[in-house]
């Protein structure tokens, strides 16, 4: 990175996440050196890092003031680094002018949105910030993370002290393996087929890009098969699966219905459903938002896992993960005002949301009626 003076000084601040076992945080010790270098002040909350195996004096030995609650950082920084959307008790410490930096999946929750709105806050969303090939880079190592933790999660659930079906995902000689079928070839599909088959499961794989399938197709190995994904392939997918992966995404928007509530009376008994687009409103019509300690419930004997931050069960993983492709930005938005940082680089512009009082993202006005930003 290079060592040139920031043309502007600014005060960022990370705050210590409160969703529930939420352990990562948005910025690692190498953040706060890189920042103080550039004469930036960083406010790091007391205990902000100690999901993720990173202490306060870590923190300090590079630069970063230890501040002792969330209210200092929020009304001290100009920028605010985080890795999940402010909750509800957040909301009244935003502020007019600053920029808020993080997860916020803006399509998922309207009174979130109204409330962005309200403080006059610039809300730069990691989610719809997109690469120059069109990738969204600030998504993809989160998901890569849900979607390996997906099995995982599956795998535990389909136990029956668990109130699955006792099902094994990779079987035994002379006993079938589980058959996991996966709503989407994405980052999230992708990532949960491979570890599905690793462990010897059975793999049906849908998504509706022909292209992506056939590349999916290429490089899979052989016991995931390559599906169209339509209505018809959907219901004759998870008539016979053991565990069901939701992996669909629209960038910034809701995520679409693939399964109704009647379709689950198809399903088999105990089988699990694991909704990892459930941070985008879930792809099945039963999910609803669960969280670490109470991640599961059962709809017609169905059962439902939903938790909205599965990557913070692993937090030293995830915030190393994210940081590693944050960090640039953070310093993109640091060093300059924001309208030249977003001049100098369309894939940031593309992550502004919200901007002091208006909506800048088309899919977020369409989810909510609400007028966009020319």
């Amino acid at each position: 990175m290079q060592s040139s003076k920031a043309n502007r000084s600014i005060t960022v601040g990370v705050p210590r996440e409160i969703k529930t076992h939420e352990s990562r945080v948005g910025m690692i010790p190498v953040g706060v050196e890189e920042l103080t270098r550039r004469g930036h002040q960083v406010l790091i909350q007391a205990g902000a890092g100690q999901g993720s195996g990173i202490s306060d004096e870590d923190y300090s030995r590079h630069g970063a003031r230890i501040v002792p609650d969330a209210e200092t950082i929020w009304s001290q920084a100009d920028l605010v680094v985080k890795v999940k959307e402010p909750l509800e008790q957040e909301w009244p410490l935003m502020r007019n002018g600053q920029m808020i930096f993080t997860y916020f999946h803006f399509a998922a929750s309207e009174a979130l949105t109204r409330a962005v709105l309200a403080s006059g806050a610039t809300a730069i969303a990691y989610e719809t910030i997109h690469d120059p090939k069109g990738g969204l880079p600030l998504l993809t190592p989160m998901s890569e993370v849900a979607g390996r933790m997906s099995v995982q999660e599956g795998a535990k659930y389909l136990e029956r002290p668990f109130e699955g079906r006792g099902i094994l995902l990779g079987g035994v000689p002379g006993v079938a393996p589980a058959h996991v079928v996966v709503l989407g070839g994405g980052v999230v599909g992708s990532n949960a087929a491979k570890v599905a088959a690793g462990l010897g499961a059975r793999v049906t794989l849908l998504d509706i890009n022909l292209d992506r399938l056939r590349y999916l197709d290429d490089v899979m190995p052989k016991n995931v098969a390559t599906v169209f994904s339509d209505r018809h392939s959907i219901l004759d997918s998870v008539r016979t699966a053991d565990l069901v992966i939701g992996a669909v995404l629209i960038p910034g928007a809701r995520a679409p219905r693939l399964l109704r509530r009647e379709d689950l009376k198809v399903m088999q008994p105990r089988s699990v459903i694991i909704d990892v687009a459930i941070d985008q409103g879930g792809c099945v019509e039963t999910s609803r938002p669960t969280t670490h300690d109470h991640p599961t419930y059962l709809v017609d004997d169905v059962v439902h896992y939903c938790v909205t931050n599965m990557p913070g069960a692993v937090g030293r993983t995830s915030t190393y993960a994210l940081t590693n492709t944050t960090l640039p930005y953070v310093l993109q938005l640091a060093g300059r005002p924001l309208d030249e940082s977003l001049a100098r680089n369309a894939g940031l512009a593309a992550g502004v949301n919200i901007r002091a009082g208006q909506v800048a993202n088309s899919a977020v006005a369409e989810t909510f009626g609400l007028p966009l930003q020319r």
